[in-house]
């Protein structure tokens, strides 16, 4: 009788936590989250607010991404420096929502605890048409959000901004404990 509701396959709790087919139709992803961000503008007044809600999703997203990364490509071993964080966002976080690595990953000349991760493209702006009087929205913050997430779960916490500069640029501002604990793991 179990095989008829399982079909000849295994049931979803008994399948291992290792690699899955994870490819998402593009289409199928662009009609979710235009939903999600028509959803989200419905509720609020200003440009602000709605990136402000959508980093909110993000964040709910990150955490959730964070801890099914970490089991899969670290197995279970979570980073300790800033810049070592940064990359496995760079290469293993971007690879798993988009398929390739981001773009570029910069720190700021000036300041030491700014980080800039910078998408040329970004795939959660390509299919979202903005009306001229909220131009500077950028539905990117929902990726902010998730970034966002992956850092404070990871014990770097940090306040993640979206811009439009060179593309879709996330603006990470560490915290200065985590600069500082940083530079305490180099003094080693």
């Amino acid at each position: 009788m179990e095989t008829r509701f399982t079909r000849g396959k295994s049931a979803i709790l008994e399948r291992p936590l290792s690699r899955l087919k994870t490819e998402v139709s593009v289409s199928a992803f662009a009609l979710l989250f235009s939903e999600m961000v028509q959803y989200c503008q419905s509720r609020v007044y200003s440009v602000s607010e709605l990136q402000a809600r959508l980093a909110d999703l993000g964040q709910r997203v990150g955490g959730s991404l964070l801890e099914v990364l970490v089991l899969r490509e670290k197995n279970g071993r979570r980073e300790s420096r800033v810049l070592n964080i940064l990359l496995f966002i760079k290469v293993s976080v971007w690879r798993a929502l988009f398929g390739k690595e981001a773009d570029k990953l910069e720190q700021a000349n000036d300041d030491d605890k700014t980080y800039y991760i910078i998408e040329k493209e970004s795939l959660v702006n390509t299919y979202i048409s903005v009306p001229k009087d909220n131009s500077s929205l950028n539905c990117a913050a929902f990726i902010g959000g998730i970034v966002e997430a992956i850092l404070t779960h990871s014990g770097f916490p940090a306040k993640v901004t979206v811009h439009w500069h060179k593309g879709t640029t996330l603006m990470i501002k560490f915290d200065e404990a985590v600069i500082a604990r940083d530079k305490a793991l180099e003094g080693r």
